[in-house]
């Protein structure tokens, strides 16, 4: 476990919907996302549930800079 890892209790946890609406993207290109193991999320049943922070990371990691 990382060094500045939270606790369980503190993490946010979003739908895939959720996401979809942040990431201005559809439901589908999450799923993607999820299954290809870029963007971080856990199984709750048959759905899945992605940490915000994962979200924050991804879109950080994502970012091009215009020239």
């Amino acid at each position: 476990m990382a060094a500045d890892a939270t606790s369980l209790s503190e993490v946010r946890f979003l739908t895939v919907a959720e996401v979809a609406t942040i990431m201005r993207v559809s439901k589908m290109t999450v799923y993607r996302l999820v299954h290809s193991g870029e963007l971080e999320a856990i199984r709750v049943g048959r759905s899945f549930r992605v940490p915000e922070q994962a979200v924050n990371q991804y879109l950080r990691d994502a970012f091009v800079a215009a020239s």
